[in-house]
């Protein structure tokens, strides 16, 4: 195209004014640039759009036969910049959860956004932090919230909420009476965990440095339903995120045990990555993932 939507505008704001000066003032252009557009749309068709009448810009044939085609031009301009604009709102937002925050957070969330933005078009994926991360990193998803900690230079990684990991038994099991538990109680115990690359494992290894090539990791799971029903079923004790076992306390089907001397304070993560627009839809979903906490 050999012509911009800034030289039609010069070209149609001359045409009303019939002053460059003011012209340029209309649409927030120096009057040295605005002359250069209307010279610089002339000299590229070889056309003459004005007779030039002192000081003044009067439309010749020419221009008054195009001047109805440029006007409506940048008409469809405008609405097209508005369709644009509307639908920049929200649009479609394909978010990542973890399995811990997709199952207790993630999902009332999306039910709240779609409640205040009925037109979104909202899509949940759950997996494990690494599988996240890599769909985030192939552009496959807009956003992540994840547990554990991630060090990708193409990833934005955010802060979002506290949370704590709890360790949790069966009341029938043999720990369930003890007030807290040492390190000793820690390695005597068989362990009911989620698999690698989960962050929920990734902050239970962290928390049991010094001890973890010991301990007896005796069933590893996807899920943390399954973790708990093998737990409750007396197979060993469990660690997983206080969000997911709320509920089981309250009705007493698990037992919290007591770990004063292990560090499980851990954080929920936003991630993006650095290159992909940040949509306003994006935006919104940020600040109702923060106003939850």
């Amino acid at each position: 195209m050999r012509y911009t939507l800034r030289q039609l505008e010069v070209f149609l704001a001359t045409a009303h004014f019939e002053n460059i000066t003011q012209a340029a003032e209309s649409i927030s252009l120096s009057q040295s640039a605005a002359s250069e557009a209307l010279k610089g749309l002339e000299k590229q068709f070889d056309i003459q759009l004005f007779d030039r009448i002192g000081k003044r810009l009067q439309l010749n044939e020419l221009g008054r036969l195009l001047r109805p085609k440029a006007e409506a031009l940048i008409e469809r301009a405008h609405d097209l910049e508005d369709a644009f604009r509307q639908h920049k709102d929200i649009g479609a937002l394909k978010v990542g959860a973890t399995l811990s925050i997709g199952n207790y957070l993630a999902v009332n969330i999306m039910a709240e956004f779609m409640r205040l933005h009925p037109e979104a078009e909202v899509s949940l994926q759950v997996a494990n932090t690494t599988t996240i991360a890599n769909k985030i990193s192939n552009f496959e998803l807009d956003i992540g919230l994840v547990e554990g900690e991630l060090h990708r230079p193409e990833l934005d990684v955010i802060p979002w909420r506290d949370d704590e990991l709890c360790v949790f038994c069966a009341p029938s099991h043999p720990l369930a009476k003890k007030s807290s538990l040492n390190d000793d109680d820690l390695l005597s115990a068989a362990w009911i965990m989620r698999e690698s690359g989960s962050g929920t494992r990734q902050a239970f290894d962290w928390a049991m440095h010094g001890l973890l090539p010991e301990l007896n990791i005796s069933l590893e799971l996807q899920h943390t339903e399954a973790i708990k029903r093998a737990v409750e079923a007396g197979l060993g004790i469990g660690c997983l995120s206080s969000i997911t076992l709320e509920d089981a306390f309250k009705r007493g089907s698990l037992i919290r045990l007591e770990v004063p001397h292990r560090n499980f304070q851990r954080q929920f993560y936003f991630i993006m990555h650095k290159d992909k627009f940040r949509s306003a839809g994006v935006d919104k979903w940020l600040e109702l993932c923060q106003s939850s906490v």
